[in-house]
């Protein structure tokens, strides 16, 4: 019995870090699901407990922003930004700036996944148009989404889950890594000038006109000024999950949009994800399965050292829920260094984030090819290189 339960945690984990399990068709959320399943079935843990580990703030929290990102983009809010960008900027390497730091920041306010999401078919759309070569592009598209969601606990989930462990406020977050955020971006504009010198043209490209898209206005208005009341919320130190899913009923208060358009753009299979994480790491921690790892985890180095390797064989959310039971010394500065090396260390390799992921997947779908190889090239630097800020910019 006790050897059959290790086996479906290093299964589930295994699972987890690829994605899938070689022949079956399972993804990251019903792995989760069915591995916690199987610890209550071998008596890990009940269903009382399974349900007392879900952390309902989390999950209210992802929620709600999830929401709020359907509706902007329903309004036309992000293709706007890029006509924007595309009638303003006038070369190549305009664009990478203007791209990395627009949605680097867009990241920092609404969930870096969906981000990736949207503007992957959108930054395809405008290298055709101009002529340009996609993949530096992408790669800096997929690297912003992650180096911009470092700023903010609505950034990506990871964040979320350490904002409801801590009790960080918003402000107090973002007032410690959103420098370190754009420090970053500007590393990354630095080192994709490096590699790929035909984004390093200063030289004005020929005028084109945008591709065309619909602005829904009543709803941009809407969702726009929500927006700037849930960030002021935030910043005014009112309790995320709260404001948030305030937020989302109100923009789910219409008379002109279907609810099935916003609730299917709702990330269900992320929302199931965590709730078998929840359950899994609960059934890992009373099996005193972490008691080897706490040996590795005894000060800052070896934090970032352990956070940025299991972000890569595990996947950054339950590298964070692993590791927070064992931080030895639960303060600011601890809680700060494990968000942001759960979330830098995604940039690693392709398969390091799911933002990675999504543009991959995505730009495939266009015809593209962004290959391990290519990220790899891109990606060990640029994750070196912000790690060690990262430590010593919080230490």
């Amino acid at each position: 019995m006790v050897v059959l339960r290790y086996l479906i945690i290093i299964l589930a984990y295994i699972g987890l870090g690829l994605g899938y399990l070689p022949g079956l068709r399972m993804n990251r959320a019903t792995i989760a699901i069915v591995g916690a399943a199987f610890l209550m079935a071998l008596g890990v843990l009940d269903l009382p407990a399974a349900w007392g580990a879900i952390d309902y703030k989390t999950l209210i929290f992802l929620f709600g922003m999830m929401v709020i990102s359907a509706n902007l983009a329903a309004s036309g809010f992000f293709q706007l930004a890029l006509d924007y960008t595309i009638r303003r900027i006038h070369s190549p390497f305009g664009l990478l700036v203007v791209l990395t730091f627009g949605s680097g920041i867009l990241s920092a306010l609404f969930l870096n996944d969906t981000i990736a999401l949207i503007l992957t078919p959108l930054v395809v759309g405008v290298t055709q148009l101009l002529k340009l070569k996609p993949i530096p592009y992408l790669l800096a598209l997929a690297g912003a989404t992650n180096l911009g969601s470092v700023a903010t606990l609505s950034g990506n989930p990871q964040n979320i889950l350490i904002g409801s462990f801590s009790g960080i406020s918003y402000l107090d977050f973002a007032k410690a890594l959103t420098p370190l955020a754009l420090i970053c971006l500007t590393i990354q504009v630095g080192l994709l000038w490096w590699l790929y010198p035909e984004v390093r043209s200063l030289r004005p490209y020929l005028k084109v006109k945008p591709p065309r898209y619909h602005i829904f206005k009543p709803l941009l208005a809407k969702s726009l000024l929500i927006t700037i009341g849930l960030l002021v919320a935030f910043l005014i130190g009112i309790p995320t999950a709260e404001v948030t899913l305030i937020a989302a009923a109100l923009l789910l208060v219409t008379r002109r949009l279907k609810p099935e358009r916003i609730l299917q753009k709702v990330d269900w299979d992320l929302l199931l994800m965590f709730c078998g994480l929840f359950i899994l790491t609960e059934g890992v921690q009373k099996l005193g399965s972490l008691e080897w790892l706490s040996r590795f985890v005894h000060d800052p180095l070896s934090i970032l050292g352990i956070t940025a390797l299991l972000s890569n064989l595990v996947s950054n959310v339950p590298a964070v829920l692993l590791l927070h039971h064992l931080i030895p010394h639960p303060d600011t500065r601890t809680w700060l260094l494990l968000a942001a090396a759960s979330t830098l260390a995604g940039n690693l390799t392709l398969l390091g984030s799911v933002a990675n992921l999504i543009v991959a997947e995505a730009v495939a779908k266009q015809g593209y090819r962004l290959t391990f190889g290519e990220h790899f090239r891109f990606g060990l630097p640029l994750t070196v290189i912000t790690l060690v800020l990262t430590y010593f910019w919080i230490y």
